[in-house]
Order: C-alpha cells, then sequence, then structure tokens
C-alpha cells in the first residue's frame, strides 16, 4: 500500500486504518421525508433488491467473461429503458498482472441538457477471486460479489427508475464503474506490491482522466459501495471529508432527517482509495463514498467480503431502503 495525507491508504478491496462502527441496531421504520416544497419519491427496497438480485443472477461480473457482457447489455438497456442518455464508455486497461481488460464504463444522463449537474456511481464488476475466502483452494475463484458491487448498483438502477417518472431540479448522471475490483491479488509475493495501491479502481481512474464528455462537471458526486449488509454503519469516509466535507454534512443531515441515524452514525472512518479518490483527485469533482465498514472483520468489511459468502444472503432490504431513500431525499432538494 502507498501513503498519503497522514494515513494509510487502502481500498473498496484494502480496508487500511479502523473502521469505526457503531453496536448492533434494530433497524429504524421511520416515516418517508416529506418537505413543504418538494416532492421525495419514495424509495422501493424490494425493487432494488430484485436489481442486486439480477446481477447476481448473472453470475460474477469478472471482465473479459461472458457474464461480464450480458450483465452490462442487462444495465445498459435498463438505463435507457428509464428515459436516460446511454454512454458505453469502452476502454482496454492494463491489470497489475499484465492482463487486458475489456472494460466498459455505462454513463446514464437524465436530463442531459441541464448545465447544474450531481454524479452517482458506483462499481458493477466484482472481484475475480476469492482470495480472503478461509478455504484456500478457493483463492482463485471468483466471486458473486453481491454486497461489494452489486448493491451499490442495484440501488442506482431502483432510482434511475424513481427518475424516469419525476425528474430533480439538476440533471443526474449515474455512473456505473468497471474495473474496480482487479487489484492485487493477496496472495502475490511481490516486493513492489505496496506501491500498487492503484492496480484498484481501473475504470473510474480511466475516466476521472477521460470523462464522457470533455467539458464534463458536477456539482458534487456520492459513490455508494458495499451498501447492502443487514445492520450496516456508514461513517465519515476519511477521503471524503478531506474533499468534500460539506457533501458529507449535508447527506449525514439529510439521512438524520429521514430517520436513519442508526445507519448514518456521525463518526469518523478509515481512509479508503475506492473510486471516489479518482473523481476528487484527478477529475476535481467533490466525490464522497457511502461504504460500510466492519470494525470487528480482519479485513475492516465484513466476513464475506472477497470470499464466496457475498452472496445475497448477505443483502438486506432494510439497509437498501436505508440507503436510497438519503440518496433520493439528498438529490431532490438540491436547487
Amino acid at each position: 500500500m502507498i501513503k498519503a495525507f497522514p494515513i494509510l491508504l487502502g481500498i473498496a478491496a484494502l480496508a487500511v486504518t479502523a473502521c469505526k462502527g457503531g453496536t448492533e441496531k434494530q433497524a429504524s421504520q421511520p416515516a418517508e421525508p416529506t418537505s413543504a416544497a418538494v416532492v421525495v419519491p419514495a424509495f422501493n427496497a424490494d425493487s432494488a433488491y430484485s436489481f442486486v438480485k439480477a446481477q447476481v443472477d448473472f453470475g460474477p461480473r469478472v471482465p473479459n467473461s461472458k457474464e461480464h457482457r450480458a450483465c452490462g447489455d442487462y444495465l445498459a438497456a435498463k438505463l435507457k429503458e428509464y428515459g436516460a442518455e446511454v454512454i458505453n464508455q469502452e476502454a482496454e486497461l492494463v491489470a497489475y498482472d499484465g492482463t487486458r481488460l475489456n472494460a466498459r464504463n455505462i454513463i446514464a444522463q437524465f436530463q442531459p441538457e441541464k448545465k447544474g449537474r450531481i454524479m452517482l456511481c458506483a462499481h458493477w464488476d466484482s472481484r475475480p477471486w476469492a482470495d480472503s475466502d478461509p478455504d484456500a483452494s478457493k483463492h482463485r475463484t471468483p466471486i458473486l460479489g453481491a454486497n461489494d458491487g452489486a448493491s451499490g448498483v442495484g440501488v442506482l438502477m431502483e432510482i434511475a427508475r424513481a427518475l424516469s417518472t419525476t425528474p430533480t431540479e439538476l440533471g443526474i448522471d449515474i455512473i456505473l464503474f468497471d474495473a474496480e475490483d482487479y487489484g492485487t491479488h493477496n496472495a502475490d509475493d511481490d516486493p513492489a506490491r505496496e506501491s500498487m495501491d492503484h492496480s484498484w479502481a481501473l475504470g473510474s481512474q480511466y475516466w476521472s482522466r477521460r470523462p464522457h464528455k470533455s467539458d464534463y462537471n458536477a456539482r458534487y458526486g456520492i459513490l455508494l459501495d458495499i451498501v447492502g449488509a443487514p445492520g450496516s454503519v456508514f461513517n465519515h469516509e476519511y477521503y471524503s471529508t478531506y474533499f468534500a466535507p460539506g457533501v458529507v454534512r449535508n447527506v449525514w443531515d439529510w439521512a438524520h432527517k429521514a430517520g436513519y441515524s442508526d445507519y448514518f452514525v456521525n463518526e469518523e472512518g478509515g481512509a479508503i482509495t475506492d473510486d471516489h479518490f479518482y473523481v476528487n483527485s484527478t477529475a476535481g469533482i467533490p466525490c464522497i463514498d457511502i461504504i460500510n465498514c466492519d470494525p470487528e472483520s480482519p479485513n475492516g468489511f465484513g466476513p464475506y467480503h472477497h470470499t464466496m459468502k457475498d452472496d445475497m444472503d448477505w443483502i438486506d432490504a432494510t439497509t437498501l431502503k436505508a440507503v436510497g431513500q438519503t440518496v433520493l431525499t439528498v438529490i431532490y432538494n438540491e436547487k
């Protein structure tokens, strides 16, 4: 791993500093957020769950696989069906081990004519190997990535469905990044491994250097990653507060107003070099990461993380609701 700022970097694949979590909690059942001036659509958690399952049903979405291509086609077609202008940004990206990846960032533009914009993003690929699995024989087996990948996309697909019927004041861009999880394998004995942190998040690195529009800008971005597990806690991720403290405050404030303070906890978390790091540092767009950390887990995430256990058993509709309703409340209240 490399060093940056005062703490060690990690990634959505590698937790580095301790992720602070809360105690076990009961799922809250808040009333739908309302506003005298703004009508915020209700987030359908069952629909979001179905979007997660639809991705998992394709199997592991590893670049260069037929499952990856089929799932990408499904996501792009669904977003187009919801009225978005869809751009498939295809690129050949070179992984840390020299593998050439046929990658695709999927960009869905809602009301593309509007100058004021918000970007919402997640990664849609899954880890090519279960290198954290307790069973060493599975360390070269690709995972389903239900929570690590599909959960964030599932929330965004349900948000896209809401956008298809109820437009926002600002334009919205949903960006599904590819090749986020093709970083170094835990078993690779490479003396240069600590300098390979940038082997992760290849799709967002590419997009941040070459946006889908040369003059693209957004007021801010929100990244969703690992947002489906039951009892999830979302702290203030370090790089989010470093680059976009006002966005963090705004999102967590709305989460609390919407009744989700048990999920969105006002505590500092660890530093994670996820896709948002490159959106901030390279594209110059303030972007935050809503990501669940598990301080009880050896890798800083859950016991399923980068294992064969990352399946639908780790997806909870109540958690998807907390995240999705919060993001909807935020974007519909932007003027």
